[in-house]
């Protein structure tokens, strides 16, 4: 009867070093994706959601406020001064506007911009940019009459010498408040 061979050790053979190389693979993809997800938090979750559903019927009622005034305006940013020029038409001129350009997924993004009555003309406000903003924005104006705030609020592309106008749009979602 001929002598047994000894079987050659596990780490000699080649099926072993797969399988490792599977789980070490999986275990650092694994390890790289927690650090990405603790490192770059969800700004855009909110946990009161209550509050939140509170905040856009305040904003619904502001906006039909600035329908009611029939509010329209015109909005120009000059690029390379980064001078902001709005023309406001409707039964609303308050001395201070405020302007937002909210960015949808990128809250370092954001601009708050305030716009001052012009002397010469009433309708007319200026206003000063830092920097450039470019790209889809929601575009929210807020004034005050008669001590309530009105709002104009829409989503457009904002580009360099680029008009906007603002209260062209029909309001949504507040169909069932009008006939309050």
């Amino acid at each position: 009867m001929p002598a047994a061979n000894a079987s050659s050790p596990w780490y000699k053979h080649l099926w072993p070093w797969i399988i490792i190389a599977i789980l070490a693979c999986s275990v650092t993809l694994t390890l790289s994706m927690v650090t990405i997800a603790v490192n770059n938090p969800d700004n855009l979750v909110n946990d009161n959601y209550y509050e939140a559903g509170k905040g856009i019927n305040r904003s619904l009622d502001r906006e039909l406020l600035g329908q009611t005034l029939q509010l329209k305006a015109k909005l120009r940013m000059d690029e390379m001064t980064g001078e902001v020029v709005l023309l406001l038409e409707g039964n609303s001129k308050p001395q201070v506007l405020e302007l937002n350009l909210i960015s949808p997924t990128q809250p370092e993004k954001d601009r708050k911009i305030s716009l001052s009555q012009s002397a010469s003309e009433p309708g007319r406000y200026i206003g000063q940019l830092d920097d450039k903003v470019a790209g889809r924005r929601f575009v929210e104006l807020l004034g005050v009459e008669d001590g309530k705030t009105w709002r104009l609020f829409e989503e457009e592309l904002v580009g360099p010498d680029k008009d906007l106008l603002l209260g062209d749009e029909p309001l949504q979602g507040a169909e069932d408040r009008k006939a309050k």
